[in-house]
């Protein structure tokens, strides 16, 4: 539909980054989406149930929400 994806999908790592944390041993893990165009993500282990993402993003917009 002429939509453009994300360049990388951070619901997904959110996902699959405590397996393979736990699977390499590791509380950090650099992952690549490979599909194009593509994307990298640092995944950090913030306990047994967190993950903190970082990696290159692009601000579209912003917002104000009053209560």
């Amino acid at each position: 539909h002429g939509i453009p994806e994300d360049h990388a999908t951070g619901a997904a790592h959110a996902t699959v980054a405590p397996y393979w944390a736990a699977r390499l041993g590791k509380d950090v893990i650099r992952a690549e989406q490979a599909s194009t165009p593509g994307g990298v993500l640092r995944c950090t282990m913030r306990g047994p149930d967190r993950v903190a993402l970082a990696g290159r993003c692009a601000f579209y917009m912003r917002g104000t929400i009053t209560l």
